[in-house]
């Protein structure tokens, strides 16, 4: 897979951009089409948006990296891991989080890494373009969207854009789900929605969708399913809400 020259600074601007010509120039020496040549084709029929290009070049990207790898066991050393996603309040307060490594076995200690990660990131200014820098040993890609705090991290050999796509995907969908009402208190109102999100995106540290509406959709999706009356759901719906209640009871 390709790398880019790690950085340790908070301007993630400067390697994005540098990005874009790298990543086309990795594919041609593959034989291959560009990155953004192939999005384009799967992509024709939906309208561009602001900052669209970048960002399904990340996309793609990952999309045919993740095509070549070797399926199996061996393919587990390969694999991009997240080590947690994070979404906090303007004061660093916890709203939800998930932790996917077993460095952080206890809550004081989640508690202490979400304080300290808050107070290194505080005074930055991400409310714009995602910010990233590195931390205790991980790259950590960040982004305000007023007073709410999303965090991705991984281990330092990781990739920055792979995590980079995977933070574009949480807070994107998040977005889409709350119809742009990204604040805290609308995020406590459908904090349901938000975990499924995040299950969505990530399972076990493994990277399962960076599309933030195929995210969207499949959460919104399994609300409308977990709403509607027993006898209005399919059989395949009642099977798996019955499925997710019970798994729910179990770990209570």
């Amino acid at each position: 897979a390709a790398t880019c020259p790690r950085r340790d600074t908070t301007k993630a601007s400067v390697w994005l951009k540098r990005w874009s010509s790298d990543a086309r120039s990795v594919h041609r020496s593959r034989g291959e089409a560009t990155c953004c040549k192939e999005e384009q084709r799967s992509t024709s029929a939906r309208p561009a948006s602001r900052g669209r290009g970048q960002k399904e070049c990340v996309r793609a990207w990952w999309t045919s990296w993740a095509s070549k790898q070797e399926t199996g066991p061996a393919m587990v050393g390969s694999v991009p891991l997240i080590k947690n996603l994070l979404l906090l309040d303007a004061e660093g307060r916890r709203i939800a989080v998930k932790y996917y490594s077993k460095e952080w076995p206890t809550p004081p200690q989640q508690s202490a890494f979400e304080t300290s990660l808050y107070e290194k990131t505080v005074r930055t200014n991400a409310r714009g373009d995602a910010e990233i820098i590195m931390f205790d040993d991980l790259i950590v890609v960040y982004k305000f969207i007023n007073d709410i705090h999303f965090y991705a991290t991984a281990s330092a050999d990781e990739n920055e854009l792979v995590l980079h796509a995977v933070l574009l995907a949480f807070s994107e969908s998040v977005s889409m789900l709350l119809r742009g009402m990204v604040e805290k208190k609308t995020v406590l109102e459908n904090l349901d929605l938000v975990l499924l999100a995040m299950d969505e995106i990530v399972d076990g540290g493994i990277i399962l969708e960076t599309e933030a509406s195929a995210i969207a959709n499949r959460v919104a999706l399994r609300g409308a399913a977990d709403e509607l009356p027993l006898a209005e759901q399919t059989f395949s719906q009642a099977l798996a809400s019955a499925k997710e209640q019970i798994a729910k009871s179990l770990l209570k």
